[in-house]
């Protein structure tokens, strides 16, 4: 079902962007024959669509998955990131930033916050930023085949985009150490184990089941969405639970309240209708 867009999208070419269903945005990460890998255009890309995501009153929930089966995505493109090194290098700089994620203005998705709430689709390998890029989204499911992997150590880097904390909340200190200092690769099935991943699915199934996850997302009021998933990042950050709590509620939670769509489901529920949301407030 096609969504009347308020805005248009930024201009693309490593992402291609549909509308599977009602508020429902699909982005598909699109460079097959190089695994998906990430360039410097391709962050700024990313991170103004986000963006754009966040800010268009049509669309509640997206899913990002890579083109092909091979890779959701290989991580950063460690030839352009070789070239600016060896160019740094040459030239007596400094070359602690060139690597493709370290553009001004850019935030890609292993350091997105945004409103609304991510579902990656892996759908393959998922190595290096990629892996990061899973570890930040709010729901993963994951194909049979699909693979996770903190390669950076084995390429003489370190991952430095915020996983690392993230990984350890997840999935506790021993096994994210494991995972980073090991460079392993693990299946779809031990990211499952270690709660890494939600659900695993065949991989014809990897699409429909994102799908449909996400149209139960955006079924439900689009305030209420995120406002709630504030509350989750908020916590998964904040350290302490009632200081969490506290920031969560004097901010979200008061717009929540102030909006036409809390009014609606609660009248809806009294009515003993289904709601008709409109946009969100937040």
């Amino acid at each position: 079902m096609a969504n009347a867009l308020q805005t248009q999208p930024p201009p693309t070419s490593f992402l291609k962007l549909s509308y599977p269903s009602a508020r429902v945005l699909l982005i598909t990460m699109s460079r097959e024959k190089d695994l998906n890998c990430t360039s410097a255009s391709a962050v700024l890309e990313m991170t103004a669509v986000f963006r754009w995501f966040d800010a268009e009153p049509s669309l509640t929930v997206a899913i990002l998955t890579g083109a092909g089966k091979k890779a959701f995505s290989t991580g950063a493109d460690l030839k352009e990131w070789n070239a600016k090194v060896a160019q740094a290098a040459a030239e007596g700089k400094d070359t602690g930033g060139a690597g493709p994620g370290n553009v001004p203005g850019a935030e890609g998705l292993s350091n997105r916050r945004g409103k609304k709430p991510f579902i990656a689709a892996v759908n393959g390998m998922a190595l290096g930023g990629g892996c990061e890029n899973v570890v930040n989204c709010d729901i993963v499911i994951a194909s049979s085949t699909a693979a996770f992997g903190l390669v950076e150590v084995k390429r003489g880097l370190a991952p430095y985009s915020g996983v690392l904390p993230r990984l350890i909340r997840t999935v506790g200190l021993q096994r994210a150490s494991e995972f980073a200092l090991t460079g392993k690769i693990i299946s779809a099935q031990t990211a499952e184990k270690w709660g890494l991943v939600n659900t695993v699915v065949e991989p014809e199934k990897l699409l429909p089941t994102a799908i449909e996850w996400a149209q139960e997302i955006a079924e439900i009021s689009p305030d209420s969405i995120i406002c709630t998933r504030a509350m989750l990042k908020e916590g998964w950050t904040t350290a302490d639970v009632v200081e969490a709590t506290n920031i969560s509620n004097g901010r979200e939670w008061v717009e929540l309240q102030k909006g036409e769509n809390m009014r609606e489901g609660l009248k809806a529920f009294q009515e003993k209708r289904k709601p008709r949301w409109g946009g969100p407030r937040l």
